[in-house]
């Protein structure tokens, strides 16, 4: 049986755009599409609902049940898409543990970017983070202006950061499935620096430290492609500068971005690294965080 799609759904507008995206995705994957609320709380008061539910509720906004958020985000994705399966549960406890809980068993998690907390905009809310640094399978949160929708993206490019795992990298397995679920072209990123320290003085060698981190930056980037199918369209970029400045640069012309978060057995803490927890704050379009293990 093939594994769920899991989303995290509250009620607010971010999390049914969320429920669009991914009754997308589900269908271009062929598998089923579950919807999970996840809190503490059986109601929830306040005024940042979505309008599908303000309908649902005939304007009364002031309580709304958990069951109320499920059945309309059920209902959303079955009129977006009938042929694909829909369960929901709600969980009473909270949603970090709930969802982290759910991904053991979902093919990946899908969130959107910002809930009912009120943050900043710009920035992702706690759950999110949280999730994405726990999770054991790829966690999808979906920032930025996209349109709702998989197949027909706007650029056309899904945009993975490649680091030092090489044809091992679980997180470059997630984007060659992605860009070739989408048919879209598959962009691979290698950013490179060149310390201080090795800059010199002489008129005859500036530049040749920095030609060399290039040159090491592209033969790890062509490793790490040469399992790559050959039919997918594939892009190869080399970069100079830190590699979140330059994904989330690269974030702007894309569709997904697909970054990877090592997972240490043992670790209590966020297990994210600063250039995936920058880009889930900051990213131009959807970031995908996979997990990669040692």
């Amino acid at each position: 049986m093939d594994l769920p799609l899991v989303v995290g759904v509250d009620g607010s507008e971010p999390s049914l755009r969320a429920v669009d995206w991914a009754a997308d995705e589900a269908a271009l994957r062929g598998v089923p599409l579950r919807l999970v609320y996840a809190s503490l709380w059986e109601r929830y008061e306040g005024d940042s609902l979505a309008e599908d539910l303000t309908d649902d509720l005939d304007g009364r906004t002031e309580q709304v049940t958990a069951e109320a958020v499920v059945r309309v985000a059920a209902r959303r994705a079955a009129l977006r898409h009938p042929d694909v399966e829909v369960s929901t549960d709600v969980l009473p406890e909270e949603p970090e543990s709930a969802l982290v809980r759910e991904g053991r068993n979902a093919c990946a998690l899908v969130l959107g970017h910002r809930g009912r907390s009120g943050l900043v905009e710009m920035l992702l809310g706690s759950v999110g983070l949280s999730v994405a640094a726990h999770a054991d399978c790829p966690v999808i949160v979906l920032r930025g202006g996209h349109d709702n929708r998989v197949r027909a993206g706007v650029h056309g490019r899904v945009v993975v950061g490649v680091g030092d795992k090489g044809t091992d990298s679980a997180a470059l397995r997630f984007a060659v499935r992605e860009a070739r679920l989408r048919g879209a072209t598959l962009e691979a990123v290698r950013a490179w620096r060149c310390p201080a320290h090795e800059t010199t003085d002489h008129p005859l060698l500036v530049g040749e430290p920095a030609r060399l981190h290039e040159l090491q930056a592209a033969e790890t980037l062509e490793r790490a492609l040469e399992d790559v199918p050959a039919e997918l369209e594939l892009r190869r970029r080399t970069a100079e500068g830190p590699a979140r400045g330059v994904l989330l640069a690269a974030s702007h012309e894309a569709d997904l971005l697909v970054v990877g978060a090592r997972r240490t057995p043992g670790h209590i803490g966020l297990q994210l690294g600063r250039v995936a927890h920058a880009v889930l704050h900051h990213a131009a379009c959807p970031v995908a965080v996979v997990p990669e293990r040692p």
